[in-house]
């Protein structure tokens, strides 16, 4: 086991997909409160709500949500991906530490999230769930 390199702050966003944006929006602002921060429905379909410190991505399947299958059921995945922020890493530090674990690892590219925009990378872990990990070095 390699040296522990990686230390996560907390959770930056979920992307949750269905087929009913607009119901799943009303949901989680009329019912738990969130408020829409960002709205690319038009052009990728994704829309973000703030909720507290983190976001919640809410993709239409026809759309960015495409990647993920079919349409979620009660035993089809909604679940897209889930982003941790990590405390500050060199993408170069994070991508060999990732990769000395045995990780295929992704490329970095700037994406938007709870903190705004910086450099993340997609991993898969052991039950092929997609993790992003952002770092918190801009």
């Amino acid at each position: 086991m390699l040296k522990k390199t990686v230390y996560i702050r907390g959770i930056d966003h979920i992307v949750l997909r269905t087929v009913q944006p607009q119901v799943m929006i009303d949901f989680y602002c009329s019912i738990l409160g969130c408020v829409v921060e960002r709205q690319l429905a038009k052009s990728i379909g994704l829309t973000q709500l703030r909720a507290g410190n983190a976001l919640i991505d809410i993709v239409d399947v026809s759309e960015l949500g495409r990647t993920g299958g079919g349409a979620p059921t009660a035993t089809e995945r909604n679940l897209d991906h889930f982003c941790l922020v990590l405390e500050p890493i060199s993408n170069e530090q994070l991508k060999s530490y990732l990769e000395q674990n045995g990780l295929i690892v992704g490329n970095f590219e700037d994406r938007y999230g709870a903190e705004g925009i910086g450099p993340s990378l997609y991993i898969k872990d052991p039950d092929d769930n997609v993790v992003e990990l952002k770092s918190a070095l801009s």
